[in-house]
């Protein structure tokens, strides 16, 4: 009786290391999961901001170089040089909108180091199995 014990608690221990072990290893994908998530969140933030300042002044330039504009011009073509600058801003306007949009299309994969250590643990489990 004491046989049948025996080659039973092995396999406990055995399924027991082996659920722990997967459990670490899911674990440390976590952690790998939260920390692209907070660099990925750190760099949108900054990206963000910079974009934000950016837009700020470049504001206060265009308001700026149309009331020039508009002043050399006011006795003359007053109407036709206040068009012509609308259509330049607009224009600037839709191109930034078109590169906006190719961007977010072509944007890098998130988590792509943490999909990449899965692809590999998989790879290692189907190798074990196999052998």
């Amino acid at each position: 009786m004491r046989k049948n014990i025996q080659p039973t608690l092995l396999i406990y221990r055995s399924l027991r290391r082996l659920i722990a072990s997967v459990l670490c290893l899911f674990q440390t994908r976590l952690e790998l999961i939260g920390i692209e998530l907070a660099e990925e969140k750190e760099r949108l933030l900054s990206v963000f901001f910079s974009g934000l300042v950016a837009m700020m002044f470049a504001t206060m330039g265009l308001i700026t170089l149309t009331i020039l504009i508009a002043e050399a011009f006011w006795e003359t073509y007053r109407w036709q040089s206040l068009a012509i600058l609308t259509m330049i801003y607009l224009t600037g306007a839709f191109a930034c909108v078109l590169k906006a949009c190719a961007s977010v299309r072509r944007g890098a994969l998130v988590f792509e180091e943490t999909l990449a250590e899965f692809d590999k643990d998989r790879a290692i489990f189907i190798n074990h199995r196999h052998e």
